[in-house]
């Protein structure tokens, strides 16, 4: 009997590994005085600092309900401080389906050295033992109730200014009532009311608007401006120009965006060199080296059954943000003459606030400490668009007109033209049977090309932030680089979780970039579960077995075996008939993963029906992410995932010619319109036993190969070129 949908399931145990004692998570060794994580308020309340930021996933509500849980607090009570580099701990970036895993930790552990300092505190003060102790609400209470006394009673002096230990113990899963509840998210309701929300509602007083005169195609040089009309325009402050970086200024932005139009007449700009238009060929032909991800041989069972072999591709793919990105900028003269004022603060939507401060400072030529950055969400990105570089366009236009907050937000022809994009890939592979175990993989060859997958701000000695390329004095380009792994960029997930006596996995590493391209939602993983899970169902295919079945004679991981069981039994797997299915133009696939080898095990049965075009139906999911904080904020992100993972598969390609790019509008680049949502159910796999690990990300390869191979089911064809657009299934049908 399959479960309910949504349901959270509690599967049989999984024996956490024996571990030593535990060093302070990393983003606690990191940042470990207790005082930067955690102030207590005369109210009753605590502010917490993070170093991640929202950006649409929920994760302060989250990491809420691990305080709250932690040190016995009402969820009410707990009020997460927004993302500022004069206060917050430093932790990088938020992306890598990463935050619970880092900051929960972190947070978990100096809330539990909080509550220990608190009650041995109170224990000195009532003159009893701390084990006599108890916590209730936030406050604590001697055993016979005649002694009493809040957090808040007992905050005064140093008592959180002190580093963390590692050596208070954190409360056990099975005492959580916090943790583990769907408490509704916070960022939610005033979104839902339309009030002030994003960057882009941003108002500060005496606010300038700004916006950048954009070269016509990458690389273009600027040859000449002339501005003598635009600055005579009414509202117009100021027009700025720093070698190929030129922007105005105007009091309102209907006057700025007039100005725009009028600059754009009055310059002239050098051609820049043609762009490669076969990716493919491109990326086989730069090769700048290959390394060997993995490699094993045993000779007891040699690869000599029937081969099998495939080749796919993904495109270049952009982030696709709802709202353009925008950036507010404050100059102060006194700040950079040498007072202890910030020279320059920026409110940005960035996902890495001390990164972003970092390539800040090198293109403005100022010492860090004089960059301030403070956090405020944006309308939508899981990777790096042009948060970080609109605030270094409003950095420099406010660097004209010094006092005054200048806002600057892109127009839906610079995010889609100069945003950085998913790197597109290429994925051959190759697979033998072993001749004695008919149905077995006996060889596994998997070989890639792709650029590098991360070019963000603050990790390495270049600049990230495009307008620092196009100064009179240019800094050096950021390098496109892999994360190494297990993380990884391009080779992320490449590392199948089946198991394969002999294996050979090559990453062809590319660093030349026809394309700016960077970190995209789920990096390489997209391409490589993709490729990996199609071809598990063609050699199923070739097997003459099911393609559940299959996967599982080549798995003896327990979790992943679960997913699998899970989403096959939710979906009701074993009743399909595929040619009663196939001859009304539909079918059913699966796909699967454990994002990174070391987060989230998802796996996915897509229901597809092709008419005019392939629509997905439907879309059934389990997901095992450990102990799981908030259920509900679990499902929001399998779910959006999901959907975005669907809209790639389907519709989405950023296009370009030998001069531009092309793609510049929603109509030259669709995504899934809302009448083509597919139903989504989830089934979760709690596991408190086990740490946490994140969601955001899980879904993006094991749907584009469950909807790939559905498709297959539906009609006997094999596309293995991204999207899977009617053109591209109407070929593979002739």
């Amino acid at each position: 009997m399959s479960a309910p949908a949504n349901a959270v399931a509690q599967p049989a145990p999984v024996s956490a590994p024996a571990q030593p004692i535990p060093a302070l998570p990393p983003s606690l060794a990191q940042n470990p005085r207790l005082a930067q994580w955690l102030r207590f308020e005369r109210d009753g309340s605590i502010s917490v600092f993070s170093g991640k930021v929202e950006i649409g996933q929920g994760i302060l509500t989250a990491l809420a309900q691990i305080v709250a849980e932690e040190l016995d607090l009402p969820l009410d009570r707990v009020r997460m401080a927004p993302a500022d580099t004069t206060h917050s701990p430093d932790e990088g970036v938020t992306s890598g389906s990463l935050s619970i895993m880092h900051s929960g930790s972190a947070l978990r552990q100096a809330c539990a050295e909080a509550r220990a300092l608190f009650v041995e505190r109170a224990a000195q003060r009532f003159g009893v033992t701390a084990q006599s102790l108890r916590v209730i609400e936030g406050h604590i209470i001697s055993q016979d109730g005649a002694h009493r006394a809040s957090y808040a009673d007992l905050a005064a002096g140093e008592v959180l200014n002190r580093n963390a230990q590692g050596t208070a113990g954190v409360k056990p899963a099975a005492e959580y009532r916090v943790v583990g509840s769907s408490a509704a998210r916070r960022d939610i309701p005033g979104k839902i009311a339309g009030l002030p929300s994003f960057i882009q509602d941003l108002v500060l007083p005496g606010m300038l608007h700004a916006r950048v005169l954009r070269p016509p195609a990458q690389g273009a040089r600027l040859r000449s401006l002339d501005d003598a009309r635009v600055r005579a325009m009414p509202g117009v402050t100021a027009v700025m120009r720093d070698g190929d970086f030129a922007g105005v200024l105007a009091e309102r932005e209907d006057q700025v965006l007039r100005a725009l139009e009028a600059l754009r007449r009055d310059c002239t700009w050098d051609a820049p060199p043609p762009l490669p238009l076969d990716a493919e060929a491109f990326l086989k032909q730069n090769v700048t080296h290959s390394a060997v991800l993995r490699e094993k041989a045993d000779p007891s069972v040699p690869g000599a059954g029937a081969r099998l072999a495939a080749r796919y591709t993904r495109p270049y793919v952009a982030h696709a943000s709802l709202a353009p990105s925008c950036a507010v900028a404050l100059w102060d003269n006194a700040g950079e003459n040498g007072s202890r004022r910030a020279a320059v603060t920026v409110w940005s939507h960035t996902q890495g606030i001390f990164n972003l401060r970092t390539d800040l400072a090198r293109a403005l030529r100022l010492p860090a400490e004089r960059v301030l950055v403070r956090h405020v969400e944006g309308a939508g990105c899981y990777g790096h668009n042009g948060a970080d570089d609109v605030a270094l366009d409003a950095a420099l236009l406010a660097r004209a007109a010094p006092g005054r907050p200048v806002r600057v937000q892109w127009t839906r022809e610079d995010e889609f033209a100069w945003e950085p994009y998913g790197p597109a890939m290429v994925m051959e592979l190759e697979a033998a049977f072993d001749p004695a175990r008919p149905g077995r993989i006996a060889d596994w060859q998997y070989r890639f090309w792709s650029n590098g997958h991360g070019a963000r701000p603050g990790r390495s000695e270049g600049c990230a932030l495009l307008a620092s390329w196009h100064l009179a004095e240019p800094l050096a380009r950021a390098p496109t680089v892999n994360p190494p792994l297990p993380n990884g960029g391009a080779e992320r997930n490449a590392l199948p979780l089946y198991e394969f006596p002999n294996e050979r996995i090559v990453n062809h590493y590319v660093a030349a970039v026809p394309l700016r391209v960077s970190a995209l939602r789920s990096l390489g993983a997209h391409g490589n579960v993709f490729a990996i899970e199609s071809f598990m169902d063609e050699l199923a295919l070739a097997a003459d077995a099911d393609p559940v079945s299959f996967r599982l004679g080549h798995l003896s991981d327990a979790r992943a075996r679960a997913v699998i069981e899970a989403a096959a039994t939710q979906a009701g797997w074993a009743s399909w008939n595929r040619e009663i299915e196939r001859a009304a133009n539909r079918g059913h696939g699966l796909g699967f993963a454990r994002y990174k080898n070391l987060g989230a095990y998802c796996a996915v049965i897509a229901e597809v029906e092709v008419e005019r075009e392939l629509r997905v139906r439907r879309l059934v999911i389990a997901v095992d992410v450990g102990l799981i904080i908030n259920p509900d904020g679990v499902r929001n992100q399998i779910e959006g995932g999901a959907i975005q993972a669907t809209s790639w598969v389907l519709k989405e390609q950023v296009r370009y010619d030998t001069e531009r790019i092309t793609s510049r509008t929603w109509t030259d680049y669709p995504i899934l319109r809302f009448s083509e949502v597919p139903e989504v159910e989830v089934v979760l796999l709690n596991r408190p036993e086990l740490p946490s690990t994140g969601a955001g990300e899980a879904t993006q390869g094991p749907v584009a190969g469950a909807i790939a191979n559905a498709l297959w089911s539906a009609l006997g064809v094999r596309v293995r070129d991204l999207p899977l657009t009617p053109e591209r299934i109407a070929a593979a049908m002739e």
